[in-house]
């Protein structure tokens, strides 16, 4: 019973916000707005991903990092897994790159119409922080690329040093849930080539069968 009051009101909070935002009810944007608040105030209490802190009583996700993206003022908090039930709260870390903040490659994956949807408004130049249990790190963005999932696969996390921002693609989809995937790359800033490496010229990213960004 507990857990069902709960549920009711995370649903209740996510409808008043829609109303509030003028969303005409969309319950996808109004649960993954909310989410990222009650998020916010668990990746507080979690030593900046130090710690597990659940976002709430019953949630099997824990937030592991905080992605920003001064020029378009975008504060996005990163849970531990990108599975389908933690993309609809917010974006995931991939598990298998490297931890956030770490050298290595590091991905992080949310859906298009929501948490990444502003990935097309992102262009080289364009400075990233994430900030992780491992410190934080400022990347650069060096470009994009549009990836088929059916073909291709993550590289290691050792491969290279950087950060890949992952979503559906093409934006406009109608019918969500294709195999293309849209990947922003980005580079780590403040070292030299013989450290920070170069992302390939063919590029390459998992995808989990049925899951949709």
């Amino acid at each position: 019973m507990k857990r069902q009051r709960g549920w009711r009101w995370l649903m209740f909070g996510a409808l008043m916000l829609a109303a509030g935002l003028g969303l005409d009810g969309v319950w996808i944007h109004a649960k993954a707005a909310l989410a990222q608040l009650l998020l916010a105030r668990a990746w507080a209490r979690s030593d900046h991903g130090r710690e597990t802190r659940r976002p709430w009583p019953w949630a099997d996700i824990a937030p592991v990092a905080r992605l920003s993206v001064p020029r378009l003022h975008r504060d996005l908090i990163v849970l531990d897994g990108d599975n389908g039930q933690a993309l609809a709260f917010g974006p995931g870390w991939t598990s298998g790159s490297a931890a956030p903040g770490s050298h290595g490659l590091s991905v992080i994956s949310a859906h298009r119409d929501t948490q990444f949807r502003f990935l097309q408004m992102l262009w080289p130049g364009d400075r990233l922080h994430l900030e992780g249990p491992h410190g934080g790190s400022d990347y650069r963005v060096i470009g994009h690329r549009i990836l088929d999932s059916r073909h291709e696969r993550i590289p290691a996390a050792n491969s290279m040093d950087g950060l890949w921002l992952v979503t559906c693609y093409p934006f406009d989809a109608i019918v969500p849930g294709g195999p293309l995937r849209y990947v922003v790359q980005a580079s780590r800033m403040n070292l030299n080539k013989a450290t920070s490496g170069s992302l390939p010229e063919s590029g390459t990213i998992a995808d989990r069968p049925g899951q949709n960004l």
